[in-house]
């Protein structure tokens, strides 16, 4: 399972631990993610999904995972993320 947000698309960083004696090395900066199930109003389902915490307060702000979905291009999205999404514009046209 790789290290990604599935609705944001954030990742790993790269950078180095600096030593008093300004020695640098490698290290890794992981996403905060977090398991979490987001309910979609429109589809009238949960869906679950690994998202980072930033991720997590962006659908938020947004006013839930249908308006982020909607908002967010499809490069950022992970499959699940974007069978959701297909899902949501298919119910819309539908009841247009």
């Amino acid at each position: 399972m790789s290290r990604i947000c599935e609705l944001t698309g954030k990742g790993r960083q790269v950078g180095h631990n600096v030593s008093h004696a300004n020695n640098k090395t490698k290290r890794v900066f992981l996403p905060n993610l977090q398991n979490v199930t987001l309910m979609s109003e429109k589809l009238d389902r949960s869906f679950k999904f690994r998202v980072s915490t930033h991720g997590l307060r962006s659908v938020e702000h947004n006013g839930g995972l249908d308006n982020w979905l909607i908002k967010q291009s499809d490069e950022k999205l992970s499959p699940r993320a974007l069978k959701v999404k297909r899902d949501l514009v298919k119910s819309a046209k539908v009841a247009a």
